[in-house]
């Protein structure tokens, strides 16, 4: 059974600005929040009964009081796991560590219900049938989007990536049907990949959009959309863990690529290996 909290994480790019407030106060308060009533809790949340239902239909939740005790249920079964502190101006070092630390690793585990086995499979299948991939992102997702150039690199695949828009849209532009984009973008509203992504599908490319935005622009375009969606908090943002489940993503499909021909591709991976070891002293 998926966790409640976790299915709050990661639909909370799909709430509205006042719904976002709701799930806040549960993610913070869970313990509280299976204590509370419907109109206790909309006023905690400055809001209407009416709003907090029109959250819980996105949860799949018809009744509160079925919402209120699978909350309680869960808090009493991980209490531990089921609050994600926000960073204050007075923690000290350590403190801030064990925060972000927390929120980064219940983000990854968060993956386990975000990222389906069949949107993995569909990927995977068109990556290793491509002629080309091209990895691009611009700004911090510009690095994701060279780490997973350099994984599928060092196993033999056609890859490039360029971070500058204008080459990106030079590459895009002489795509073809048998090339796939791989576009990163932690909002999915990046206008320099939106545009290097609409000259790609013009010439018939293939779309994987990497992102932690389900109803963005750039998941609307893409054949295959990969989440990366976290909860933010007010200074350990969503870019941030976002950066780190992209990487895990990116992993993910990298060693299960691999596995799909261990005996090809571990063959390539050290010739890759053994071209390094010549810089090397």
């Amino acid at each position: 059974m998926t966790s409640l909290l976790t299915e709050i994480r990661t639909k909370y790019n799909l709430f509205s600005s006042t719904q976002k407030v709701i799930a806040n106060y549960i993610l913070d308060h869970p313990d509280t929040v299976s204590l509370l009533s419907i109109t206790e809790l909309a006023k905690k949340c400055h809001t209407s009964e009416t709003t907090v239902m029109r959250l819980l239909k996105k949860l799949d939740y018809s009744s509160y009081q079925i919402f209120r005790i699978n909350l309680a249920k869960e808090f009493s079964d991980t209490p531990s796991e089921s609050i994600i502190e926000e960073i204050l101006g007075d923690d000290d070092i350590n403190t801030i560590k064990k925060k972000v630390i927390g929120h980064t690793i219940t983000a990854i585990n968060d993956l386990e219900h975000s990222l389906k086995d069949a949107v993995i499979e569909a990927a995977l299948n068109i990556l290793l049938a491509a002629k080309r991939v091209l990895f691009f992102g611009v700004g911090a997702s510009a690095s994701i989007a060279m780490d997973a150039m350099h994984k599928f690199g060092k196993i033999g695949l056609n890859v490039c990536s360029y971070p500058d828009p204008h080459f990106m849209n030079i590459i895009a532009s002489h795509a073809s049907a048998d090339d796939v984009l791989f576009a990163v973008s932690h909002t999915g509203e990046s206008l320099e990949v939106l545009s290097t992504v609409a000259i790609a599908k013009k010439n018939q490319a293939k779309i994987i959009a990497l992102s932690s935005f389900e109803n963005s622009t750039l998941a609307q375009q893409a054949d295959i959309f990969l989440s990366s969606s976290t909860n933010d908090k007010k200074y350990h943002s969503e870019a941030m863990a976002s950066r780190i489940v992209q990487l895990t993503i990116i992993d993910i499909l990298y060693l299960s690529a691999f596995m799909r021909n261990e005996a090809v591709f571990f063959e390539a991976l050290s010739a890759s290996r053994d071209a390094v070891g010549l810089n090397k002293t």
